[in-house]
């Protein structure tokens, strides 16, 4: 059963008020990283999986993308996105990105950001992409890192003061479903290893481009000072991979 949290009124509200959410993709402490991720757009054939508000979806379009197909599980993403986009160029459609059939070759660029955490079978996942892009063609994508996603808690060790003392990570090698908290509720998540996100990309047919942990840099700890916590642990992992 596909969960469906942003179908939820209470934990949509609380995604609706994230930075990321109001203020779009340079509100995202990622996005410079993910932006320098992509190949040229320009008459590109996109598609984004898990689209959510369509922020990268619009964002392609302004960087001259022929065109671009958004898919999402969520009915309130999608109204949001629509409403949020003026652009004949840009299609939305409510699906699961398991649940993808396109034609062979059908898109340039398959990109997605922070959702394939939540999904249960990135092998498959990968099987479906590598068949709908053109040879040559670009998958990249973002999701929580493992070493963020190994404990369900996803939370610090805290010392007798409350002070951050180390994240702590356990059970790493034992993948599978995370019941997290995330915006005060309860998230299905999926915990991969960084060896079987690699692994399974290129036993699907892909060539491995670029891999970010995403290092905050000096000007992004300037323009927000809680990115310090980031040089810690990772929180998310970054890759960008090419059809064999």
């Amino acid at each position: 059963m596909k969960e469906n949290k942003y179908d939820e009124a209470s934990f949509f509200a609380n995604y609706s008020v994230m930075p990321r959410s109001t203020g779009g993709l340079e509100a995202a402490g990622e996005w410079q990283e993910f932006r320098a991720l992509l190949p040229e757009l320009q008459g590109q054939r996109v598609l984004d999986l898990g689209c959510g508000f369509g922020w990268h979806c619009r964002y392609a379009r302004e960087q001259g993308a022929a065109s671009v197909l958004g898919i999402d599980l969520s009915a309130n993403m999608l109204e949001r996105a629509r409403v949020m986009t003026d652009d004949a160029g840009i299609e939305y459609r409510q699906l699961a990105m398991e649940d993808t059939v396109f034609d062979a070759d059908m898109f340039d660029t398959v990109l997605s950001s922070l959702a394939i955490h939540y999904i249960e079978d990135f092998g498959s996942l990968c099987r479906q992409v590598v068949h709908c892009l053109k040879p040559g063609g670009a998958f990249v994508f973002s999701v929580e890192h493992p070493i963020f996603t190994a404990l369900a808690a996803q939370d610090w060790h805290y010392g007798p003061e409350g002070e951050k003392q180390h994240w702590p990570v356990d059970n790493y090698h034992l993948e599978g479903l995370r019941l997290a908290q995330f915006l005060g509720h309860e998230v299905a998540k999926y915990h991969r290893t960084t060896a079987t996100y690699l692994n399974t990309l290129l036993g699907s047919g892909f060539s491995l481009k670029r891999i970010s942990e995403l290092q905050p840099t000096p000007q992004m700890l300037e323009q927000n000072p809680a990115w310090q916590e980031e040089t810690r642990r990772p929180m998310f992992l970054l890759l960008s991979a090419v059809k064999n």
